[in-house]
């Protein structure tokens, strides 16, 4: 190589990553719940990196083991990559795991969903919320949002967004797409300009072979009727 060829380089950039937050200690309910999300979407969820959350349980004063905690997630085929909000003891608990912890209001984390108010206190996922995103989602990138997800640019190949609602994206949808992923039957996806690899709505599917006959450049709108997805324009 060249004498002045770089070798590596560190640059500040922000990345989405689902976090979890917590508002029960048992983890025994914590691993059934886990179970549920996981099993709902497993291609999404496998081997994707996930930050945890506990200051809400630390204002509840709800102790919680960090190590077994970790085991859980790990188990779950999700990779913990931190821990935000923890005590000192939690943190210190946490770098023993070779786990990074964030404060409360880090602005060093990755980037996440915003914060929900009002939240019962035993769930551990957000209540649902419209995710916005203004970027364009690239090849291996995915996205998962508990309520609608709105994608103002365009999806590409290799990339996956997933919503629990509807999902919106103005631009070209070339990668994968999945509404209703918890069994909402009434999701449906909206986009600009239908290329994907693949749709879904609450398990029901198309792959690109089976949208052939779509024309692109058209916006359409995805919907379930009697198991079957039905691609429509939309007039």
């Amino acid at each position: 190589m060249p004498n002045n060829s770089p070798i590596l380089e560190f640059k500040s950039d922000s990345f989405s990553v689902p976090v979890l937050l917590l508002f029960t200690n048992d983890l025994q309910i914590i691993e059934q719940q886990l179970k549920e999300k996981v099993d709902a979407a497993p291609e999404f969820f496998k081997n994707s990196p996930l930050i945890f959350d506990v200051q809400e349980l630390n204002k509840l004063d709800r102790p919680i083991d960090i190590a077994a905690l970790v085991d859980i997630i790990r188990q779950s085929n999700l990779l913990p990559v931190g821990m935000r909000g923890g005590n000192v003891k939690q943190n210190k608990e946490a770098v023993k795991l070779l786990i990074p912890v964030y404060s409360a209001h880090s602005s060093n984390a990755p980037s996440d969903t915003p914060k929900q108010k009002d939240i019962t206190p035993e769930t551990i996922e957000s209540i649902s919320t419209t995710i916005l995103i203004t970027r364009p989602v690239r090849s291996g990138q995915r996205l998962y949002s508990s309520g609608d997800l709105v994608v103002l640019a365009p999806v590409s190949a290799g990339a996956e967004i997933m919503a629990e609602g509807n999902i919106h994206v103005y631009g070209k949808l070339r990668g994968r797409a999945l509404a209703g992923v918890q069994g909402n039957t009434e999701a449906r996806i909206f986009c600009s300009d239908l290329q994907a690899e693949l749709i879904s709505i609450a398990g029901n599917y198309k792959i690109s072979d089976d949208m052939r006959d779509v024309v692109s450049k058209k916006p359409v709108q995805v919907y379930l009727q009697d198991h079957t997805l039905i691609i429509k324009d939309i007039v």
